[in-house]
């Protein structure tokens, strides 16, 4: 029977006409179709729905692109190259995030786990390295190969990983402990050199079988548990297999050999059903995710795709799938729960694509009985069909129950990580921890790592000696009094430890280490008087600066990170799984570690789809975060205890720019800025600072004057923080006198940004709201400013209205002062006793003040008319004449100051006004004399006494 070969379209061209490894890939949503060439720089993503357009072009590496692989959920691509370095982009849009690990020698495979955690690499160098792929870091180096690593398939149940070599030995190894658990030598075809080519490996989608290519133009099958021989696929190759790709039910095996055939199998008959005959040799090949189509590239770079590959009378390859969300999970078992593609591109998806360019017809062979051939010179001598499943009916049954599994991975959950810590960059410095204080350093040598401690004020830190590092300690957290390390499991006995190191003791030997058997330490945090690690058995654990254990406290989840400041401790965790929209779900509680109290729990909140980068206090303790997306949040007690917004990366229009955070004060964010796509800083040589105004991110105001709102909210929320520490203060009977200053402070800059405000909405021809935000002064004599800036920008129906509006507050303040003196009037008793314990010459008041007590009743009786007849809404010139007592206080306006219109008032007399001091007989002055402050009434007081 004749066969046809199908057309396929360059994408990458091979000028020399030398054969060179080349890797196609889908997308979960067969939107996107991504190819690559050992012969060529540049990585192409295609759009399958419109192939006519231009693909976009990646070129980050400097040589020839070896290897592809999608993540699960197809947002991140990652390439292996020639040129020995790994990278990662994002997905389809295809911006590179970073060289996230780096070889000696060229790499062949690459792999996602199913998760997407975790990414295998490995190549001609000695070892597959597991890349932690949200911080970057090797997990694990699995060494056992003798030859260039040639393919990678993780098992779609996250037990096992699969590898073979360039001599034909396939080693099965169990994740958890990083061991071999099966080495199955010389049962593949030798490569030698040819790297055209790579040995077929792959795990069907249900995990129980792993087909490898054969020593006799055939595909065995090996038990999962035993790596006992199954059963093998032998037809009409006649050339040894070098690719195979399970179909994403794994009903199907597609399978293409040195012969230019590429067949496909029913796995449960055990034949062949259909064949297509190519020009050139097919090197790698993927299942389309939703339909019944296959994508091929051959070795000249040329792709296409083979349409209705499964005949219509048989079941297709995506039956049987749970839903269509699991029909989207492309045969790239590797990401998902099942593995079929052995993937020498090491995870090479099963990329299908629509039809992009046509194909003659397909020459169907007639289905014919499958005659086995049981092999028995293998080295293996084991009997195949030992499983029950692999006979019958027995088989598919099993199959279509195992179907489920084939579904997308769900999304991720953010694995641990400790502030301010980079990745491990193989032959580079990193941090270990860069806070506001200091810096602690790394640099890995053979056997050891060199440790540095900085500070940034190095006058005022200890000079600490450099240290050698036999632990390979990962972590660190550093404060005044010491720093503190920790490693995860590592070694034979899979320890975790944690060291402490303080920089002033007098004793000698005051460095002590802590061990956790079979539990990992991570993330680490130090306080005033204390040391914290959390562990992977979701464990708090506390100590003291000597070593001496104090706590172990259960977490609800999985620890984040966690950081310490004083006598606080923040530790944050999951809740929950994250969402299907990739939201994590986390939550925080702050411990007081000295009263073993926790003050303050809660949800984080993070932007939409992003992570947390950054926890910590403040400078002044607050607690603060930044996550992803490049928002600052902060711990406000406003609203019932909420996160506010401070920063926003997006609102200062600088695409190019991450903002790696290193700490912040109640004014300025402190970051290094990591052009992209970095996005961490390295440590040598030592990076810049910089410093940034925290800013809300607020709508754009048709006032034009963002600024201003924005110091208006700041300053609200900072005097709202200073209120609450006073709360607390007075709660534990403590002198608040030095928050009592501070607030007055703070509410002098409120009035001020307010009275801005008010002459910026005058401009604007905003009046409602300048009236809004007079009402918002909280000083006397700052409303008195906002009276004559309005006067000078002559609008006398705003003066007006803020005269009425300060009469209305001088009447109230009026009526609180009477109804305190009423009530703390001091009965006889009292004044006998206060006479004994003062002299009376103290107490001899000058004729001002005796006119005021004479004239206090007068007002009494006045404000409870004045107040109907505002209310009344009588007409101006009555409300002018019972408006008239306010000016019997009209000298408070005598410290007014010009500038601005702003009001600068001492801490004794407003807080006079306020009433805070109304039972001190100092506080109360005259309303017809400029009122004193409590130091002057303190100082009148020893003046008193010296006379007598």
């Amino acid at each position: 029977m004749k066969i046809r070969s199908m057309k396929l379209r360059e994408a990458h061209k091979n000028e020399d006409g030398v054969s060179s490894y080349c890797t196609v890939l889908w997308d979960r949503t067969a939107e996107h179709i991504v190819t690559a060439s050992s012969s060529d720089l540049s990585i192409l993503i295609q759009d399958a729905l419109l192939p006519s357009l231009a693909p976009k072009s990646l070129r980050n590496h400097k040589d020839g692109v070896t290897a592809l692989a999608l993540s699960p959920n197809s947002t991140c691509l990652a390439s292996g190259s020639s040129d020995r370095s790994v990278k990662l982009y994002k997905f389809p849009g295809g911006e590179f995030e970073s060289n996230i690990s780096r070889f000696t020698l060229p790499i062949r495979a690459l792999s996602f786990n199913r998760q997407g955690t975790m990414l295998a690499a490995g190549g001609d160098d000695d070892g597959i390295k597991l890349i932690n792929t949200i911080d970057g870091s090797i997990a694990r180096v699995l060494k056992a190969h003798r030859g260039s690593i040639t393919g990678i398939s993780f098992d779609p149940k996250s037990e096992f990983l699969a590898s073979v070599d360039s001599v034909g030995t396939v080693i099965i190894w169990e994740l958890q402990s990083g061991t071999t658990i099966h080495t199955l030598k010389n049962i593949a075809p030798s490569t030698s050199s040819d790297f055209s080519t790579l040995t077929a490996l792959g795990w069907s989608p249900d995990g129980e079988m792993l087909a490898v290519s054969g020593l006799k133009n055939d595909v065995v099958m090996y038990d999962r548990d035993t790596a006992e021989k199954l059963f093998t696929l032998r037809g009409d190759h006649t050339q040894p297999v070098c690719f195979l790709s399970w179909s994403l039910n794994g009903k199907y095996l597609a399978t293409s050999g040195f012969d230019k055939q590429v067949l496909i199998w029913d796995v449960v008959k055990k034949q062949d059903i259909e064949r297509q005959k190519f020009d050139e040799l097919i090197c790698c090949m993927a299942w389309k995710p939703h339909g019944n189509a296959l994508a091929v590239i051959d070795v000249m770079g040329k792709y296409g795709v083979w349409d209705s590959v499964i005949p219509s009378s048989m079941t297709s390859p995506t039956e049987g799938l749970p839903d269509l969300t699991s029909q989207k999970s492309d045969g790239l078992l590797l990401f998902d729960e099942e593995e079929h593609e052995p993937s020498v591109s090491g995870s090479l998806s099963d990329d299908g694509e629509d039809s992009l360019v046509g194909s003659e017809p397909v020459n169907r062979k007639r289905l014919r009985p499958f005659k086995y051939d049981e092999d028995s010179d293998d080295d293996m001598k084991v009997e195949s069909y030992k499983k029950r499943y692999v006979s019958g009916k027995e088989t598919v049954k099993k199959r279509a129950t195992s179907a489920g599994p084939v579904a997308v991975a769900g999304p991720v959950m953010q694995e641990a990580f400790q502030t301010g810590c980079t990745p491990v960059q193989p032959g580079k410095r990193r941090f270990l921890c860069y806070n506001m204080l200091g810096t602690i350093t790394s640099m890995k040598h053979d056997e050891y790592s060199h440790i540095e401690i900085d500070f940034h004020d190095t006058g005022s830190g200890p000079r600490v000696p450099a240290m050698t590092d036999h632990f390979g300690f990962t972590m660190a957290s550093l404060n005044e009094n010491g720093s503190v390390f920790a490693n995860l499991c590592k070694g034979e006995k899979n320890m975790s430890t944690l060291m402490y190191r303080p920089f002033k003791s007098w004793a000698n030997n005051s460095e002590w280490y802590m061990r956790f058997d079979e539990e990992e330490v991570r993330a680490v945090a130090l306080g005033s008087s204390w040391v914290a690690a959390v562990t992977s058995l979701n464990f708090l654990r506390i100590f003291t600066e000597g070593g001496l254990q104090r706590h172990v406290v259960s977490l609800d989840g999985p620890v984040v990170t966690a950081s310490g400041f004083r006598d606080e401790l923040v530790v944050v965790t999951h809740c929950s799984p994250a969402l299907p929209s990739n939201d994590q779900m986390l939550k925080f509680e702050v411990f007081n570690v000295v009263n073993g109290t926790v003050p303050i729990k809660g949800r984080l909140p993070l932007t939409p789809g992003s992570c947390l980068t950054w926890l910590g206090f403040s400078e002044e303790g607050q607690l603060s975060s930044f996550d992803s997306m490049g928002v600052l949040r902060v711990f406000t007690n406003q609203y019932g205890d909420r996160w506010v917004p401070l920063f926003s990366a997006n609102k200062l229009k600088k695409k190019d720019e991450n903002h790696w955070v290193v700490g912040l004060n109640s004014s300025k964010l402190f970051c290094i800025l990591c052009k992209s796509p970095d996005k961490f800083p390295l440590a040598v040589p030592k990076p810049v600072l910089t410093l940034l105004d925290l800013a809300i991110p607020l709508a754009s105001s048709d006032l034009g004057a963002e600024n201003l709102e924005n110091e208006f909210i700041l300053s609200n929320m900072h005097l709202s923080q200073i209120q609450r520490r006073i709360q607390e203060t007075e709660a534990l009977g403590q002198d608040a006198m030095s928050l009592d200053d501070e607030a007055l402070e703070s509410e002098a800059a409120l009035d001020r940004s307010i009275l801005r405000l008010i002459a910026s909405c005058c401009t604007g021809d905003k009046l409602v709201r300048a009236i809004e935000l007079v009402k918002l002064l909280s000083m006397e004599k700052s409303v008195r400013g906002a009276i004559k800036l309005v006067t000078a920008m002559k609008l006398p129906n705003l003066a007006e209205r803020f005269n009425t509006i300060l009469e209305e507050r001088l009447l109230k303040q009026e009526a609180k002062e009477t109804l305190i003196k009423e009530t703390t009037e001091p009965t006889t008793a009292d004044v006998d006793i206060h006479k004994t314990f003062t002299a009376s010459e103290i107490f001899k008041t000058p004729e001002p003040v005796k006119e005021k007590m004479t004239e206090e009743p007068a007002k009494v009786v006045n404000v409870p008319e004045l107040k109907s007849d505002i209310k009344g809404q009588l007409p101006s010139p009555l409300v002018k004449k019972h408006a008239e007592p306010a000016k019997v206080v009209k000298p408070k306006s005598g410290n007014i100051s010009e500038n601005n219109g702003l009001a600068k008032t001492n801490i004794g007399e407003v807080k006079q006004a306020k009433g805070q001091w109304s039972t001190n007989p100092f506080a109360k002055s005259s309303n017809n004399q400029e009122k004193t402050s409590l130091l002057d009434s303190f100082k009148k007081l020893k003046e008193g006494t010296s006379n007598k």
